[in-house]
């Protein structure tokens, strides 16, 4: 297997922190993301390669094993257990006065992964006097995905690859920023015949150019003229499902806030409960007046002494 520089890939240093890490991944996602470059093999081949990146890079125990073993990262911690076995082995038992070899020191990772994953000869794990027959759960495997704000308000289907496999999921309505679930046994296979490891899915939701989500609420912004806020009158309110009349009372002021109930975002996992909707007004005042309109607004400024 070839080393990858995962580093190189997310364009980071080797000592980049975790934030800056996820701030790289972020960047490249969206500039390499397929809906970005329809039909551009090179922009999908180098999305695939960021985020197999990002799957070993955001995970503090994986990077610290990539950091250690390179490419053979993921069989990391079946060499930590093997050795481990081989020192109890030494422990009860030598062989005409041969103890067994010892891995503690200046061990060869690539002999011991070629000997132990496949390759010919007789290493440690397939040799009589070994005792790697133990059964180890495969690697656990990271994952993001990026919903935008509306998708993230509907119960959907989604399919993504994952080392090679297709993996389709139902993400339930209401799915938070940042959080995570667990797909049991669709990480990578395990060693000996033990268990696959677990996917972990880390959801990124993009903001709206409408709706700021606060929990289950959502947050917007209405521009209302001063004619509208002075009189009283009707504006249509933007929602998750669609547009609404809202009638705006008279001598409304500027950053006067209402609420549209059950407007807001879907509870995670419970069908049919909404937030709320806040709505703040946002009274435009008006520009390039003639001279006319100057006059009306003067009489009306003596009409208030």
């Amino acid at each position: 297997m070839a080393y990858i520089d995962y580093y190189k890939i997310l364009e980071v240093d080797k000592k980049a922190s975790a934030e800056q890490i996820k701030k790289a991944y972020r960047k490249l996602a969206r500039k390499y993301h397929p809906d970005m470059n329809p039909g551009d093999k090179g922009a999908e081949k180098k999305f695939k390669e960021i985020n197999e990146a990002n799957e070993v890079l955001s995970n503090p125990e994986n990077r610290e094993k990539y950091d250690k073993y390179g490419e053979h990262w993921k069989q990391g911690e079946e060499f930590e257990k093997a050795k481990q076995q081989q020192r109890s082995y030494q422990q009860s038992q030598n062989y005409g006065g041969f103890a067994a070899e010892d891995f503690s020191g200046g061990e060869d990772f690539s002999d011991f992964f070629q000997s132990m994953f496949g390759g010919a000869g007789t290493g440690f794990g397939r040799s009589s006097r070994g005792n790697a027959s133990g059964k180890f759960k495969g690697q656990d495997v990271e994952a993001e995905i990026n919903l935008h704000l509306r998708d993230a308000a509907k119960t959907h289907q989604k399919t993504f690859e994952i080392n090679g496999k297709k993996v389709r999921i139902t993400i339930p309505a209401g799915i938070a920023d940042g959080q995570k679930i667990k797909l049991k046994g669709h990480g990578n296979p395990g060693f000996n015949g033990g268990p696959n490891g677990d996917l972990f899915i880390t959801f990124n939701i993009s903001e709206d150019q409408h709706f700021k989500r606060n929990g289950d609420d959502l947050n917007s912004r209405v521009e209302i003229d001063l004619y509208t806020a002075v009189l009283g009158g009707e504006v249509k309110i933007p929602t998750l499902d669609g547009s609404v009349k809202l009638m705006v009372k008279p001598e409304t002021q500027n950053n006067t806030k209402v609420r549209l109930k059950g407007k807001g975002f879907p509870v995670y996992k419970k069908e049919g409960e909404f937030g709320d909707l806040f709505v703040t007004y946002h009274v435009k005042l008006p520009t390039h007046l003639t001279e006319r309109e100057k006059e009306l607004f003067q009489e009306l400024k003596n009409l208030k002494k």
